[in-house]
C-alpha cells in the first residue's frame, strides 16, 4: 500500500512547482533550492507511492496520468489549507482576506477596478491581485491555483472550470455618437468596412471571430489601427478616429456617460462570444473570495441593458 503520509510534505510542494514549470530545473531555480533536492523529493514521492509521475521528454517534464491525478488533489489540499488558515484569521477578528482576480482585459479598465472599490468600501481588509491576459489565460490560472476567481469572454467550455456565471456577449461596433451610422438600429460588417476601423491583433480571439466571418463574405477590411489594447482602441474612437469593435460591459461606463454608442452588427456568421465567471471545479471558496463572487455577479446586470436588448432582437443577415 502506498505511504499516502508523504503527502503532507515538502516533496508535493516541488512536486506541483515541477509540474507548473515543466521542469526540474525551472522548479528548482523557483524553490531557490538545487535541482538535485528536487529530483530527490519526486523520486521519494514516486517511490512512496509505487508509482512515477512524470513523463521525462527533450524539452521537459511532464505528468502522466497519475501524475495528473495527484496534482489535482495536492492543488486543492493546498488551496484548502489557505482558505482555513484566511478563516481562522477571521475568526480571530483579523477580518482579512485576498482575492485573486484573472480577467481579459476589457474587465480590467473600469469594471472590475470600480467594483472593488465599491467592494472595499464595505469590506476594508480585504485585498486583491489582478492579472490580465487570453482568455485561455484566464482559464489556466484558475486550474492551477493562482486565481479565485476568473471573468472573461469564451469561445468553448473547460475542463475542471465551474461556471458560477454565464450570458452571451454580442459583439458591438463601436463609435461617437457623432457618427454617420450612429442612428442605425444595426450595421453589417460591409456598412463598416466604409469608415476607419480599429480591430484587436490577429492573436486575439475577436479578431479571429471578425478575420472568419470576412472570409465567408468576401469582404476585404483594412483596419487603420490594430491593437492588443481595448483601451486604445476605444480612445482611438473617442479622439473621433472611427469605429471599434466591443462587447457591451467593458465599455458600459461611456454608454452611460452618451459618449458613445454601441450598435449591433448584423450576421449570423459573427456569434457572440460567452461572458463567464469561473471558479475551479470542486474548490470551496474563502469567505472573502465568495462575498466579492457574489458581489460580482450582481453587478454584470446592473446597467442599463438596451444595447445587449437590441443584438438579442436583431434579425439575422442572410
Amino acid at each position: 500500500m502506498a505511504n499516502t503520509r508523504v503527502l503532507q510534505e515538502t516533496a508535493v510542494r516541488y512536486f506541483l512547482e515541477v509540474v507548473r514549470s515543466g521542469s526540474i530545473t525551472k522548479a528548482a531555480d523557483k524553490l531557490n533550492v538545487a535541482s538535485s533536492a528536487v529530483s530527490r523529493q519526486i523520486a521519494r514521492l514516486e517511490g512512496e507511492l509505487g508509482t512515477p509521475l512524470f513523463d521525462r521528454r527533450a524539452r521537459g517534464t511532464v505528468p502522466n496520468a497519475a501524475g495528473e491525478l495527484l496534482a489535482s488533489y495536492a492543488l486543492r489540499m493546498q488551496l484548502e489549507t489557505d482558505r482555513i488558515g484566511n478563516e481562522l484569521s477571521a475568526l480571530k477578528g483579523l477580518r482579512r482576506g485576498e482575492v485573486r482576480l484573472a480577467c481579459t482585459t476589457g474587465f480590467s479598465i473600469h469594471f472590475l477596478p470600480n467594483l472593488i472599490q465599491r467592494f472595499r468600501k464595505q469590506h476594508a481588509g480585504i485585498h486583491f491581485q489582478m492579472s490580465v491576459g487570453s482568455f485561455s489565460d484566464v482559464a489556466n490560472r484558475v486550474l492551477e491555483g493562482e486565481a479565485d476567481i476568473g471573468i472573461s469572454f469564451t469561445l468553448s467550455a473547460t475542463r475542471g472550470i465551474k461556471v458560477q456565471h454565464a450570458e452571451p456577449a454580442p459583439i458591438f461596433a463601436i463609435m461617437l455618437t457623432s457618427h454617420p451610422l450612429a442612428a442605425s438600429p444595426q450595421v453589417t460588417l460591409a456598412d463598416l468596412a466604409a469608415y476607419p476601423l480599429a480591430l484587436p491583433a490577429k492573436k486575439i480571439a475577436m479578431r479571429q471571430l471578425i478575420d472568419i466571418c470576412c472570409a465567408r463574405k468576401n469582404l476585404v477590411i483594412d483596419p487603420v489601427l490594430t491593437s492588443d489594447s481595448l483601451e486604445a482602441m476605444i480612445n482611438f474612437v473617442l479622439a473621433e478616429g472611427g469605429i471599434a469593435f466591443s462587447a457591451e460591459l467593458p465599455v458600459r461606463h461611456l454608454l452611460k456617460e452618451g459618449r458613445i454608442k454601441a450598435i449591433p452588427i448584423r450576421s449570423r456568421d459573427l456569434a457572440p462570444f460567452q461572458l463567464e465567471v469561473q471558479t475551479l471545479a470542486g474548490r470551496i471558496l474563502p469567505r472573502a473570495v465568495q462575498a466579492f463572487l457574489d458581489a460580482l455577479v450582481a453587478a454584470i446586470p446592473e446597467a442599463d441593458d438596451t444595447a445587449r436588448k437590441d443584438a438579442e432582437a436583431q434579425a439575422p443577415l442572410a
